[in-house]
């Protein structure tokens, strides 16, 4: 009996001090919308009307050009070099070759790795005989049969060597830059050529995160270059960042198919146009209108001259505007300027536009 009583009075205090607090809540509110509307009598506002309308979400981003492939070739063997084939700005395939390096030293190389090769196996028959009368241990056998694989080895090197000083295209592309010449002498990761291949460009541009939710990879886009005002080209999405920069936008790259001519060059200036199906009618109103900011999800509803603090629904969020997809009706007035006067209930004077 006594633990129910203790319970009840519980209860009972517990109510007292959520009304007192929503009561003293009430009044501060109250003294708040007072002291807004003390002064001129009113809030000054601008409102919207509520209405429906068909937002276009195509929407266009600028960026430069870049190579599919820009490859700077360097050297994999050293010698002198004994001839060049090309010059820049020349049009070269994979496996193309481009320069010669002379093969004398590199002949003896090889030679000598054979030599070295030969005898090592004469001397590894040698051993294989011996073992099976017991004149030699295995180990030895083990010992000259290594031998023998390292002298393969020297001797497939010395052969590479020798294809290394025909000098050859990796890539198919045009010579943008040339660093050697006749009669230089090359080491190891010498520059040789910078190869570009602009038959297939990338596009690198930067879209918010409005914009980068209606995208995806394989996206087909329109490609605008100032420099030809009258012709477009084509490109696809290619890769989306699945990160922000630092400027809170998504680094996206386009591939863009060159014309045969390949008009469009590396650094150029670029546009691409995403454009999007026409979406249908729904209620739009100026992201202005939002208190704070689009998450708050809130926004002040004009009540003859009062106001009404108002939860709504956000939904896309175009350029300037949002799509409301619940808590507005057609018709209705929202606060699109004044919104940090206001409290819910206060009195405002509607300015004109």
């Amino acid at each position: 009996m006594k633990k129910i009583i203790i319970t009840i009075v519980v209860l009972v205090v517990a109510g007292v001090l959520v009304g007192t607090v929503l009561t003293n809540n009430k009044k501060k509110n109250e003294q708040k919308i007072e002291i807004v509307n003390k002064g001129t009598g009113a809030a000054a506002v601008k409102v919207v009307t509520v209405a429906k309308k068909t937002l276009d979400s195509d929407f266009s981003s600028n960026g430069n050009f870049v190579p599919n492939q820009d490859l700077k070739l360097l050297s994999e063997t050293s010698g002198v070099v004994t001839g060049i084939r090309v010059k820049e700005g020349d049009r070269v395939s994979k496996g193309q070759i481009l320069a010669t390096i002379d093969q004398k030293y590199l002949s003896i190389d090889l030679e000598t790795a054979e030599d070295s090769y030969q005898k090592i196996k004469v001397d590894q028959q040698r051993y294989e005989s011996s073992f099976k009368t017991g004149g030699v241990t295995q180990s030895q056998v083990d010992d000259i049969n290594l031998q023998l694989r390292n002298a393969a080895n020297k001797v497939e090197q010395a052969k590479r060597k020798i294809g290394d000083a025909h000098i050859k295209a990796p890539i198919s592309g045009i010579i943008n830059k040339k660093h050697i010449e006749v009669g230089a002498y090359l080491g190891t990761a010498t520059a040789l050529f910078d190869i570009v291949d602009v038959s297939q460009l990338k596009l690198n541009v930067s879209v918010n995160e409005s914009q980068v939710v209606q995208l995806q990879t394989g996206s087909k886009v329109d490609i605008k270059v100032p420099v030809f005002p009258d012709q477009t080209f084509t490109g696809r999405v290619s890769f989306i960042a699945p990160k922000a920069d630092a400027s809170l936008n998504f680094p996206m790259e386009i591939k863009v198919d060159n014309d045969k001519g390949n008009k469009i060059r590396a650094g150029m200036y670029g546009t691409a146009v995403f454009k999007f199906e026409k979406q249908a009618e729904s209620i739009v109103i100026p992201r202005s209108a939002f208190v704070g900011s689009v998450n708050a999800n809130q926004v002040y509803v004009l009540e003859g001259d009062k106001v009404r603090l108002t939860k709504v629904t956000p939904g896309a969020i175009i350029g300037e505007s949002v799509i409301v997809l619940a808590g507005l009706n057609e018709g209705q007035s929202v606060v699109v300027t004044g919104q940090i006067n206001l409290v819910d209930g206060a009195t405002v004077a509607v300015q004109k536009n």
